[in-house]
């Protein structure tokens, strides 16, 4: 039988496509003047000819005339053997809300929290957000091109590196004003802060972001080892919080004593760590004394020492030792395979 004209749909429910080409295939579909074309609840049609939009159809049934698609006129030409071709490409895009989707901090943030321990903090959290559609026809230009489907998870990674990038915003112009512990207890106003911040770069894209919501938001549990490996500790701030994290590892080992924590505590009483740590060690640093450290066993510092014996009036590890050297923080004396560390090289570490 000869053939009249196409209907044009998709009846599919896109759980999880957010636009559908047809064809969906890499060729060009050829359709009749006359040709019906449905667009579902929740969905619109943007029509392509030669890579440009020519018009977004709603919600409905409709004819492809010339009269409902304002700028086919510049592109349909004569009739021939009794057909007039409408080779184009018809995209289904999804109008629906998109709700419950899941983001969180991969990395903690870092925020100002004056008055505090070290005077910042690292907050992590996570929620939902949703977002929809509100320009099909940008959307498709700017973001799908000529994919034959595209899918929800193809953008979501882009749309929570844009979210964090407004959280940390807003945490750090709100933590100017307010304690950590306040800030968690801020939730609604950083979520609707985030909304405000993100709806321009959304609607660049086409999009609207609806909600946005934070499930939790809690100081992270960074180890002082990460904490450092991070940049944000010098060595004397790193063997206080050492020994801290030594006194809560022993107030959870029935056994207690020493070798509680990875590099530090090594043949040194809990009882001297907790004593460091809470008669303000850090004071001292902030303070810019100069006074050398002294072992646990109360004697001198020598003018001379191995890199285990600096270690052990430091506090700190033999390999943590090793590090500041290599890193050129802690001047030493190579002999052979040895080093040989200065009193006066350690009492300059220090102050620095």
């Amino acid at each position: 039988m000869a053939r009249i004209f196409d209907v044009i749909e998709y009846p599919n429910e896109m759980t999880d496509e957010l636009v559908h080409r047809f064809p969906d295939d890499s060729s060009i579909g050829d359709y009749r003047i006359g040709s019906q074309v449905i667009v579902r609840e929740a969905q619109s049609a943007v029509f392509f000819r030669d890579g440009n939009a020519l018009d977004v159809f709603k919600a409905g049934r409709h004819t492809i005339t010339t009269a409902n698609v304002p700028l086919l006129i510049n592109w349909i030409g004569k009739a021939f053997n009794d057909r007039t071709p409408f080779p184009a490409e018809i995209y289904f895009v999804s109008m629906k809300e998109w709700a419950n989707k899941k983001w969180g901090t991969p990395q903690p943030i870092i925020v100002r929290n004056p008055g505090v321990g070290l005077g910042v903090a690292l907050l992590q959290g996570f929620g939902t957000y949703s977002f929809q559609i509100t320009d099909p026809q940008m959307f498709v230009t700017k973001i799908v091109g000529t994919q034959g489907t595209f899918h929800t998870s193809d953008i979501e990674d882009r749309l929570r590196t844009m979210l964090l990038s407004k959280l940390q915003d807003i945490l750090g112009e709100t933590g100017a004003k307010h304690s950590v512990l306040e800030l968690i207890g801020l939730t609604e106003e950083i979520g609707a802060g985030v909304r405000a911040k993100a709806q321009d770069d959304f609607a660049a894209l086409g999009m609207m972001l609806k909600t946005f919501y934070v499930g939790n938001l809690k100081p992270s549990d960074k180890s002082a080892q990460e904490l450092r490996d991070m940049g944000m500790l010098d060595m004397a701030t790193y063997t206080q919080l050492q020994a801290a994290d030594a006194m809560r590892d022993a107030a959870n080992n029935q056994g207690g004593g020493a070798g509680l924590t990875a590099g530090i505590g090594a043949g040194m009483g809990i009882g001297n760590l907790m004593g460091q740590a809470l008669q303000g060690g850090m004071t001292n640093t902030a303070q810019g004394g100069s006074s050398a450290p002294k072992p646990s066993g109360g004697g001198e510092m020598p003018e001379v020492m191995t890199p285990s014996e600096a270690a052990g009036f430091l506090k700190v590890s033999e390999e943590d030792v090793m590090a500041a050297i290599n890193d050129g923080s802690l001047k030493a004396k190579k002999l052979g395979n040895a080093y040989r560390i200065s009193r006066e090289a350690v009492e300059e570490f220090l102050k620095s």
